[in-house]
């Protein structure tokens, strides 16, 4: 909660007579109510709230839907204090805390979505390859924080000077959370000779696209590291889909509504013993933050979308039309960032914003890499990056 010196005003607490609401005005002017049973239900004491887990211990069904308060006051300019009856009880809630978390209005000003602002970017981005330094990252949370900050703000981070070996490279990835293990492994180590069902594991183009389509919960990050390229080609490419998609609702808003609401689906099925289908089957290429209404995944890869024989008519033909207006701008040139990976350089991709492919190849190639949760890189950048202070929300 936001106040000053000069414009701060005395807190105040009143509960309605008729439908027992608590109604608090904040120091900075404002004001917001609150239902009986909410208060009670986050009461945050010893008996009520487990500080340590961070975890509700209150029965949340036994509080009446009727619940109000015997009383309430304003202690020491910084706290609601609520007493209740049968049972007795006393919930002291910290106004800022309070400011924070009202909902009728709401107050704050936080971004309650997923990520932090992000920097959109094209080619140009060659010039200035967010970067961090291997050693300072093994070294601390400080160059771990660097570059956590630029996957989080960019969508891709580079790391300099990496052993080009497979342990020091997986002890690089584990400095941003455990690797996710799938069908193709844990710490991933191939060349071009199909050991999956995939077209990643051949010498062939790979066209701009996300990983794991037709997982019900895409992973989150992918590290490429190239440890040895005898041939030619095989640049690898990488595209801002927050930025396409921002391109797209401007230009075509038509596409960018089809994208966002008409649902497909993808599978794995190249390797013998595997078949990878989504819960729910369903999904949209641009998906959008609830809570903001922007783009918060990008779920693309052509080359693994399944049947489409569940849409209308209609929907069929705004849906290929949609995709030529999507797939024009992920090909335009001021939006392709071509780098030739050499080994000693890590690239770690947002897989649920950046789309990543590369030029087909000739000769003996060998990348190795992970797969990360989203869920876990999120809890990294919120407790490296931010200290962990969104605790103090919870």
């Amino acid at each position: 909660m936001q106040s000053s010196s000069s414009t701060a005003v005395q807190p105040t607490v009143r509960v309605d007579d008729k439908d027992g609401m608590v109604h608090v005005g904040f120091p900075d002017g404002k004001a917001a109510a609150f239902h009986g049973i909410w208060l009670r239900d986050h009461c945050r004491c010893s008996e009520c709230f487990h500080e340590i887990t961070k975890q509700r211990l209150v029965d949340t069904s036994s509080i009446p839907l009727d619940i109000r308060p015997s009383s309430a006051s304003i202690a020491a300019g910084s706290s609601l204090v609520v007493q209740w009856s049968g049972p007795s009880h006393t919930s002291v809630f910290p106004l800022a805390w309070l400011h924070d978390h009202a909902y009728a209005p709401k107050l704050a000003s936080h971004d309650v979505s997923l990520r932090r602002d992000y920097k959109l970017w094209g080619a140009d981005l060659a010039g200035r390859l967010p970067t961090t330094p291997y050693d300072e990252i093994m070294a601390g949370d400080a160059g771990l924080a660097k570059w956590l900050n630029n996957i989080d703000e960019y969508g891709v981070g580079f790391v300099s000077g990496v052993p080009a070996n497979p342990k020091d490279t997986e002890a690089l990835a584990r400095r941003v959370s455990f690797i996710r293990e799938t069908h193709y492994g844990g710490f991933w180590d191939f060349s071009p000779n199909l050991e999956h069902g995939d077209t990643a594991y051949t010498s062939i183009a790979l066209p701009a696209h996300t990983d794991t389509t037709y997982f019900t919960d895409p992973i989150g990050l992918q590290m490429f590291h190239l440890l040895e390229h005898r041939g030619e080609g095989g640049e690898s490419l990488y595209v801002d889909g927050f930025r396409v998609a921002s391109q797209l609702k401007e230009r075509s808003r038509w596409a960018y509504d089809a994208l966002t609401q008409i649902k497909i689906s993808a599978h794995s099925a190249g390797d013998k013993n595997t078949l990878m289908q989504p819960t729910p089957f369903y999904f949209s290429v641009i998906n959008l933050d609830p809570a903001d209404g922007n783009p918060l995944q990008i779920r693309f890869n052509n080359d693994d979308r399944s049947v489409l024989d569940h849409l209308s008519a209609g929907d069929v033909r705004t849906f290929y039309a949609a995709l030529r207006e999507w797939t024009l701008l992920l090909r335009a040139k001021d939006n392709e960032l071509w780098v030739r990976l050499q080994p000693g350089t890590v690239a770690m991709v947002d897989n649920w914003r950046v789309l990543h492919g590369r030029a087909a190849f000739t000769g003996f190639r060998r990348l190795i890499g992970s797969y990360h949760g989203w869920d876990d890189f999120r809890s990294r950048v919120k407790m490296v990056c931010h200290n962990g202070r969104d605790k103090d929300r919870i």
